[in-house]
């Protein structure tokens, strides 16, 4: 009996091994991305202030809310299933509030009629596209795995997405003359955070629904 016994033990440990391969080759991924999102940040809050664009300052919030995203899910990895969708609610919640604030100062730049400078856009916005390619490249992997991983993937889309975006802004500005394809681009971001946040917050409530709270964990 205790042959069968270790033999059960031993194949329960092997059987967990691929699980904790991939939680701590996700945790690398995830250390790397959150490294870059951090940078870049610091790079387009300044960038976005001496530009005067709100297209920047909304994909700078974006990158420090990405950070702040990818530090939640290093956290959780390794967690129960529940608690990992709780941190994709929270991260849906954060993603939500970006596009809300970005409306908000987009809001103020119609009203102000500010013009950005598309120089130093174009530059930055290039900057932003190369560091959130290699982040989607890195997270490219774990696009369909639980709502904690999928919420992070879908963050870096959607950055990509904003970098394009920002890019075709700064060669509006500069072939119009007008603030109007900043401002358009900015409803664009905040659109794409809004859409995101529904995605991952209906993922992660279907989690609990199938890994419902009690206070005696059935893991």
């Amino acid at each position: 009996m205790g042959d069968i016994g270790d033999m059960g033990d031993a194949c329960c440990s092997h059987c967990h091994e691929p699980d904790r391969a991939r939680d701590a080759s996700y945790r690398r991924v995830l250390w790397l991305v959150l490294a870059i999102n951090a940078a870049m940040f610091a790079v387009e809050i300044g960038a976005g202030l001496a530009a005067g664009s709100a297209s920047l300052l909304a994909d700078a919030l974006d990158f420090l809310g990405d950070a702040a995203n990818y530090a939640i899910s290093l956290f959780v990895i390794g967690l129960a299933l529940r608690y990992r969708a709780l941190a994709a609610l929270l991260k849906a919640a954060s993603m939500g509030a970006f596009g809300m604030w970005v409306i908000g100062v987009l809001g103020w730049h119609v009203w102000h009629g500010s013009l950005p400078n598309a120089l130093t856009m174009g530059a930055v916005g290039v900057a932003a596209l190369i560091a959130n390619a290699a982040s989607f490249a890195l997270l490219w992997a774990y696009r369909s795995g639980d709502s904690n991983m999928r919420s992070a993937w879908i963050c870096t889309r959607n950055d990509v997405l904003g970098n394009l975006a920002v890019l075709a802004a700064a060669l509006g500005v500069f072939g119009t003359g007008t603030g109007w394809p900043d401002v358009a681009v900015a409803a664009i971001m905040a659109s794409l955070a809004l859409q995101g946040a529904l995605v991952v917050a209906r993922h992660a409530l279907q989690e609990l629904r199938l890994r419902p709270l009690s206070p005696f964990p059935a893991e």
